[in-house]
């Protein structure tokens, strides 16, 4: 056991000189609020006599054994570890476990990895990052460009050419065409009105 410490120190005092692929970890990264409570997955290569969990404080430099989980499913814990916060749940295959931890504070932030035992070494997982806060951050907002409000121009002849809308010649060359149309025949008909009410205006004179 002497030589499993020992080498887990060394691990700790080079970042990742223990990482093994053969134990993955998920998630990286954890942000949990205060009083709720969170899971870390260990996944194995292959299956293993145990699973080991343990949390590195960089603040205080203290390195802490959690829990032991044996394929028989029994859990052996660390001094001061209450059973009631921390508890491992390990798949019928014996390669997957998972870490829960309850009731979070601030006390467990830290960084946890899963570890087993092989050849008298100790190896780790990839690490999971927990931090505990009393507030989560609000999540961002996505950002919309306004949309411009832009009086309508008619465009040049050159732009108007392949678009249609108001300004668009193919309106308003017919509509003015109905209309000097309309004014045309207007004009003959008020000519007669205006000479069929002058004769009424002589004949009742000269009477």
């Amino acid at each position: 056991m002497a030589r499993l410490w020992l080498h887990l120190c060394i691990c700790l005092q080079i970042p990742g000189f223990c990482a093994n692929l053969l134990l993955s970890q998920t998630p990286e990264h954890i942000l949990a609020q205060t009083n709720n409570k969170t899971e870390i997955i260990c996944e194995l290569n292959k299956e293993h006599a145990g699973v080991y969990w343990y949390r590195w404080n960089q603040e205080r430099q203290n390195f802490e054994f959690l829990v032991f989980l044996n394929l028989l499913g029994k859990a052996t814990y660390g001094a001061n570890i209450s059973q009631d916060k921390f508890s491992v749940h390990g798949a019928t295959s014996h390669t997957s476990y998972s870490l829960h931890i309850s009731r979070l504070q601030a006390s467990d932030n830290g960084t946890y990895y899963c570890s087993v035992s092989q050849s008298f070494q100790l190896l780790l997982g990839s690490g999971t990052w927990l931090g505990v806060v009393d507030v989560l951050p609000p999540p961002p907002k996505s950002t919309q460009a306004p949309l411009s409000k832009k009086p309508m121009r008619c465009l040049t002849k050159s732009k108007a050419a392949g678009k249609k809308g108001a300004c668009n010649p193919l309106i308003w060359v017919p509509l003015a065409a109905s209309v000097l149309v309309l004014l045309l025949t207007l004009v003959p008909t008020a000519y007669r009105l205006h000479r069929l009410r002058r004769r009424l205006w002589l004949r009742i004179h000269r009477r």
